[in-house]
């Protein structure tokens, strides 16, 4: 392919030449060329196996090409390891972090470049050099916190910061906002506008549109290994993006909604107080529907749907759901969350990886954990193989399910999460953040997992940052504030202005939701 600069172009900071990359019979890369301009952010975007990771690897040093090239202000490198990477001055920051817990902040920051003083390492210098970066990424951690007690945020901002510690003309981001909140990632775009004014050159790797969008100057994507385009972002809409991506509209990726077959209440909650600092709330879900929780970031709706799951305890809780016989029964999540799935209840988390799965477990490991949270502890742990192999090509997981969890793909490990619950036979999920870290055709296929899940009678309520991903999704939107429910909304009703505005209007003027809310 050619791109739109050649190599004696003044600008061009990185030039990838003609790379191709294969791991045994798997072709990662084919003969992609893209070139990156100093002073730009540069999005690399595409399906999960686009080869997006494997390129960017390639200029860190951590992979080879098996033939094709890479320039660096117009010399040609050869970056063998990580190491040499860096002496060529290109920084990464992967999704994988890196920090070391036992350290502190400024003891990582300095790793491997710590000064020294009479042969000994100078931990006054070590703190003010970090003091120094973090103030100038205006990243809020102090020098002397131990990592340990640092959030999983927190840690991301500080690989951002080990970025900057060296003399870096590239730097390549990685995902890097799939734990940040809005005021961190607000931290980021400051960051990557200040490296840009700088000169330097980004690449950043996401599955976002929102992102793509806000942050970067130039779009370059990726299929199955192979170069699609390279366009500047301003020339794309969402919709040109995503076909580029996936082949199809952006609204395709949303199954269609399908007209109530019941009026049977799933989900009677009511006087639930998730936490003593949050008011009381009443709503009901009924059987065969997606119901979203929208609001602006820390208003409540994480504390709401963990406290249905028996995650945390409620102040107060007064919840009947319907069994599969069609009884109504009273559940009290105090009792855990073992006693909700064995109710019904089950919460797929948004931070997979760290609360949901067993990462060095295989695939069937993790799915048959569900059928045993029904299990007492002196019987014999069953297992059902055909069941696991059912659900999983239901799900159209890629791979065997003796393969390991942690080597899969983040669209495959939600599918696993999935996967649990449907083998555990529950009735109601309760999602956060469904698609986070998810490439959009990853998204596409759980969207309609979770609509297939309605149809054979089950009911989804979902937590999720992106306004157009609960449009899309859900039958209706409730719209939280400050823990109380400020409206309930009709999804094909719903716009991302009106959903915020509710978000944004004044409290005082709205009053907090104290009976139960139904389509």
């Amino acid at each position: 392919m050619t791109t739109s600069a050649t190599a004696a172009h003044p600008s061009i900071r990185v030039s990838v030449r003609g790379v191709s990359k294969a791991f045994g019979k798997t072709q990662a890369l084919s003969n992609v060329s893209v070139d990156g301009h100093a002073g730009s952010i540069h999005a690399v975007t595409g399906e999960n196996g686009a080869g997006k990771s494997t390129l960017m690897k390639l200029l860190a040093g951590v992979h080879q090409a098996d033939q094709g090239s890479i320039l660096i202000d117009g010399a040609e490198v050869h970056l063998a390891t990580p190491a040499q990477a860096r002496a060529a001055g290109v920084s990464t920051v992967f999704q994988e972090l890196t920090v070391l817990p036992n350290l502190t902040v400024a003891e990582n920051l300095c790793l491997g470049r710590e000064p020294r003083r009479f042969g000994l390492i100078d931990h006054r210098t070590s703190r003010a050099r970090a003091q120094e970066v973090l103030q100038r990424a205006g990243i809020g951690l102090d020098p002397d916190q131990l990592c340990e007690t640092l959030s999983i945020a927190e840690r991301q901002l500080l690989e951002i910061a080990k970025g900057l510690m060296t003399s870096a003309r590239v730097f390549i981001f990685d995902e890097p906002t799939a734990p940040l909140n809005r005021a961190e990632v607000d931290t980021l775009e400051r960051l990557l506008r200040k490296l840009k004014a700088d000169g330097a050159l980004v690449f950043y790797i996401s599955h976002r549109l929102e992102e793509i969008f806000r942050f970067c100057d130039t779009v370059t994507v990726l299929k199955d290994g192979a170069w699609v385009a390279t366009r500047p972002a301003k020339d794309l809409t969402e919709d040109q993006l995503v076909k580029l991506m996936v082949g199809r509209d952006l609204k395709a990726l949303f199954p269609p909604r399908r007209t109530l077959s019941t009026q049977t209440i799933a989900i009677d909650v009511a006087r639930l107080q998730p936490t003593p600092s949050l008011p009381r709330i009443a709503f009901r879900l009924m059987q065969g529907e997606i119901v979203g929780i929208a609001g602006l970031e820390g208003h409540g709706q994480r504390e709401i749907i963990r406290s249905l799951a028996g995650v945390i305890a409620p102040t107060t809780a007064e919840i009947d759901v319907t069994d599969t016989q069609g009884r109504r029964i009273r559940v009290d999540p105090s009792h855990g969350p073992i006693r909700m799935v064995r109710d019904g209840i089950a919460l797929i988390p948004e931070d997979r990886k760290s609360e949901g799965l067993y990462l060095d477990l295989s695939v069937q490991d993790n799915v048959w954990l569900g059928p045993l949270r029904g299990s007492s502890l002196w019987q014999r742990a069953p297992r059902d193989t055909k069941l696991v192999q059912d659900i999983t090509q239901r799900m159209r997981l890629r791979g065997e399910i003796g393969d390991i969890v942690g080597s899969l793909s983040g669209g495959n490990q939600q599918k696993v999460m999935l996967g649990r619950w449907l083998a555990a036979g529950v009735n109601i999920l309760l999602v956060e953040q469904p698609t986070r870290g998810v490439d959009v055709g990853a998204k596409s296929e759980i969207y309609a997992l979770l609509r297939q899940f309605t149809e054979d009678g089950g009911t989804v309520l979902v937590v999720s940052g992106d306004l157009l991903e609960l449009i899309g999704l859900c039958d209706r939107i409730m719209v939280v504030r400050n823990g109380a429910i400020v409206g309930d909304v009709p999804a094909v009703d719903a716009s991302e202005e009106g959903l915020l505005g509710l978000a944004l209007r004044d409290a005082v003027t709205a009053p907090a939701s104290t009976e139960p809310t139904s389509a």
